[in-house]
C-alpha cells in the first residue's frame, strides 16, 4: 500500500475527533498567541493557520464566514481579522514553531508555535470602546 494521496497527519484519532483538536488548538493560538504542543501537532495546526490567517487578511465577508466555519468560534475569529491579522506585515510565515524540552511522562517532542510578528491584542479593543 501506498500513502499517495493522503494529507496530514492522523494522531491516532477518528476523523471528528482530529477536526475537534486542530481547532481547539488554532483557537487557543489566535487567544494566546503562542502554545506548547506536541511538535507533530504544530506543524500539523501551522499548515492550517497559516491559510486562515491569509484569508483573514483580506477581511471579505465570504473570507470571514470561512473562517468561522473554520474555528467554530465566531468570537476568536473576529479577533482573528479585526485585531490579529491588520497587524502583521509580512506576505507569508506567520508563525514559528521551536523545539522545546521533551514531555516528562513519554519522551513525545514538544514545540512552541507562535506569531512571528508581536501582537497586541488591545489594539482594536480599546478603539471600540473609545467609538461608544
Amino acid at each position: 500500500m501506498h500513502r499517495h494521496g493522503y494529507k496530514g497527519r492522523k494522531f491516532g484519532r477518528e476523523t471528528d475527533q482530529r477536526r475537534a483538536l486542530t481547532r481547539g488548538l488554532m483557537c487557543s493560538l489566535i487567544k494566546y498567541q503562542s502554545i506548547t504542543t506536541t511538535l507533530a501537532r504544530a506543524k500539523e495546526i501551522r499548515r492550517e493557520a497559516e491559510k486562515l490567517i491569509t484569508r483573514a487578511k483580506s477581511g471579505s465577508l465570504a473570507d470571514r464566514r470561512i473562517i468561522i466555519a473554520r474555528l467554530n468560534d465566531i468570537e476568536t475569529a473576529n479577533l482573528l481579522i479585526d485585531v490579529v491579522a491588520p497587524q502583521i506585515t509580512r506576505d507569508s510565515g506567520y508563525l514559528r514553531i521551536e523545539h522545546a524540552a521533551n514531555r516528562k511522562g513519554d519522551n513525545a517532542e514538544m514545540g512552541t508555535i507562535s506569531f512571528v510578528d508581536t501582537i497586541d491584542l488591545t489594539k482594536k479593543k480599546s478603539a471600540k470602546k473609545e467609538d461608544k
